[in-house]
């Protein structure tokens, strides 16, 4: 039987830990936050963040724009925003709509204020073991298994999903605790042969009901990044949720698992970069 990873509890609690961190600075940290268009997803989102920051103290900058802004504006205000000193980082929500190219916006946000860890080169920084910021999901991730007392040293680590924001950073991370890694994606054969060896199993594929029983170790730990809706339009994640539990020794729940730690780890990261801008 499964123990619960609490991700609401343990978010409240860095949260807090941010708070009181803010109130020794100088002035208050900044983080800007640019929504262009008018996906629904993305304004929920964007909503959250907002009311993560007024609770840890950091003061937010909203830039609504329309769907329809031209590039070059939207470079133009990254631009402005990286020499605002009053901001400490920057966050261009995604996905953008079309034809606004993402990796060119990333690629103008100044490292420094890249509280996402997106940029390349805070992504090479972290690959070299030297990053000031972590992606924040993976981070979340490593978060809740050192809050739960979960060794990852010697452990065997499977990551399902190989993207740019969590499958590659997650692999990384795991592997700088010394896990040993298996990188699975849609054209792995064999999948279900390689999850059942998992130790820590970390699913962020965006498949409702993939991870079933018969794909986890007994006494695996189970961590679901995914945000899906099901055919009831309830939200869930990978994971089987209730299939697994029994046969999982930690497995973390959605809504309330992971989700609630990005969060967090981002207003951590906007604390380090305001640390790192006053100094």
């Amino acid at each position: 039987m499964a123990i619960v990873i609490d991700g609401k509890a343990l978010a409240a609690k860095v949260k807090d830990e941010v708070r009181h961190e803010v109130l020794t600075l100088p002035r208050r940290p900044g983080l800007a936050v640019v929504l262009v268009g008018e996906d629904p997803a993305s304004q929920v989102y964007v909503r959250g963040k907002e009311s993560d920051c007024a609770q840890c103290g950091i003061e937010s900058f909203g830039y609504r724009l329309p769907a329809d802004t031209p590039e070059e504006e939207l470079l133009a205000l990254v631009r402005r925003l990286n020499e605002d000193q009053r901001v400490d980082g920057i966050l261009v929500q995604l996905p953008l709509p079309a034809p606004l190219n993402e990796k060119v916006v990333i690629d103008t946000i100044s490292p420094d204020k890249d509280v996402d860890c997106f940029h390349p080169f805070n992504v090479g920084q972290l690959h070299i073991g030297q990053a000031r910021f972590a992606p924040c999901t993976p981070a979340g991730v490593m978060e809740m298994l050192r809050a739960y007392d979960i060794p990852v040293r010697g452990k065997r680590c499977v990551v399902l999903g190989r993207s740019n924001i969590v499958g590659k950073p997650m692999a990384v991370l795991l592997t700088q605790a010394d896990g040993t890694v298996t990188t699975c994606h849609s054209r792995t054969e064999d999948l279900a042969e390689i999850t059942r060896q998992a130790d820590i199993l970390v699913s962020a594929i965006g498949r409702a009901h993939f991870i079933t029983a018969d794909m986890v170790k007994e006494g695996a730990v189970v961590i679901d990044v995914a945000m899906n809706r099901n055919e009831s339009g309830k939200l869930c994640g990978d994971v089987e949720y209730d299939e697994v539990f029994p046969k999982a020794s930690y497995i973390t729940p959605v809504p309330g698992g992971v989700g609630p730690m990005t969060r967090a780890i981002l207003m951590r990261n906007i604390l380090t970069a305001a640390r790192s801008h006053l100094e």
